[in-house]
Formats: structure tokens, sequence, C-alpha cells
């Protein structure tokens, strides 16, 4: 059976051959196809066949027992679902994707995230996360060690039965930033009944309105989203090429 995402793809070849230029002009694109996939796999593997498809302009390429396909240009092709430009490495299904993912950052409700600022706090960062999350434990390290940040942290109780009665309790604690690091890090759970008003409730409204369905998953300045844990490096580099400004 055909699935739908392989008809999505066949669909956006057919379109974007039919406003494409005219293919160059050659008998047989098959040795630049070769060469340009063979430049862009840079030596890691190597191209072992390459052949016409039943779609006018879209070629097959085989390295090892996996297929491509590219354009008879051989600027672009489909590399495990994904529209790849050779040339520059770009992902531009990926591209794609983050830009209908994006949100608003000015529209978040922060009156429902716990606010922790590190330094001046001039960058903002916001996150969803569940105590129960071993990688939301490991990234917590990282944000707590990013310089000059305003963290935003949206608790999201979704994994374990006793994730909410956390929030709960972490809400309720005296001094909420340090009960939720404590928390997140040394799994220690706030001494208290978890009985104050919290925006649990909110929150996971606000969850489903951005589809947002794992933890943890942020979101940068200019609205753009990054799910699971990133290295603290690479976190701040991200934090910075995704400025509001940016």
């Amino acid at each position: 059976m055909v699935s739908v995402r392989s008809l999505i793809q066949a669909c956006a070849w057919t379109l974007a051959l039919a406003f494409a230029a005219p293919a160059l002009a050659q008998s047989d694109p098959a040795p630049q196809i070769r060469a340009a996939v063979n430049d862009w796999l840079q030596g890691r593997y190597k191209v072992d066949n390459v052949r016409r498809t039943p779609i006018p302009g879209i070629w097959e390429v085989q390295i090892g027992n996996d297929l491509i396909y590219v354009d008879e240009k051989a600027q672009h092709g489909f590399v495990e679902g994904q529209l790849v430009e050779f040339k520059s490495n770009r992902n531009l299904t990926q591209e794609r994707t983050e830009e209908l993912n994006a949100i608003e950052f000015k529209d978040l409700p922060l009156a429902l995230a716990i606010k922790q600022v590190n330094g001046k706090g001039t960058r903002r960062l916001a996150v969803f996360e569940d105590p129960n999350c071993g990688y939301c434990r490991n990234l917590r390290k990282e944000l707590l060690a990013l310089p000059d940040v305003t963290l935003y942290t949206f608790t999201l109780p979704i994994l374990s039965a006793d994730s909410e009665q956390k929030v709960k309790q972490a809400w309720c604690a005296p001094d909420r930033v340090k009960a939720w690091n404590d928390l997140m890090l040394q799994g220690k759970v706030p001494d208290n009944k978890g009985t104050c008003d919290n925006p649990i409730a909110k929150v996971s409204e606000l969850a489903k309105k951005l589809r947002v369905t794992a933890t943890p998953t942020l979101f940068f300045a200019n609205g753009k989203r990054q799910t699971g844990g990133v290295p603290a490096a690479r976190l701040n580099k991200l934090i910075d090429d995704n400025a509001k400004d940016s």
C-alpha cells in the first residue's frame, strides 16, 4: 500500500518539475549526478549505481543497499524522505518543518512558567519539562550552566502517575526555582502537600495548543522549537542563532 508520505513526496517532485527551468541539454546526466552525490558524501560512502526512474528528470542513486532520488541537475535529492540541497547540505524539509512548528514567543503565557534568571538574563528560552523525564534532568544541568539567559520552565506532567503531584509540590514550595532545580537534579521532592493554586491545567492546554507531545521541548526567542536534549555548547549557540533579531 502506498503511504500518504510517499504520495506527498511524489506530488512534491511533480510540482517541482512543472515549474523548474528546462534541464541542461545532455545525453546522459548520470556521470554528473554520480559526481555531485559523491562530493556530497565526502568519502563517507560511495555511489554504486545511477539509473533513470519512471518519473522524467528524476534519477535513482544507489548507495550500498540504500536508495536516494536526485534531479537530473544533481542539485537536490530526497534522502530518507528529506529534501536536501547538495551544494549547501541544507535540509529543506527540516527547515520548512521548523517554520511550520514555530510560535510567537511573545504570545507565550509566561506567568504560567517558573522563571529563572542567569546573569543579566538578556537572552530568553522556554522549556517544557516533566519531573520524571530523564532527558529533562540531563538538560536541566545544561540549562543551569548557560550564561546570560532568562529561562521559563513550563511544568508539564505527562510521563508518570506521580508527575502531577510532584509538579504541584514544586509550585507550592516557598522558592519554586530552587524546588524545581532540586527536584530535577537531586530527585528531592518538596515537603508540602501540593494543595496551593497551580497552573497545571492551563499548561496542559497550552501544550496541546502548541502540539508539545514530548519533554523536553524548547522554544527559542524567534519561536523555533527543539525537542530533546542538547549539549550545553550547542544549546548556547542555538540560543544565539535563534535570537529574535537574527
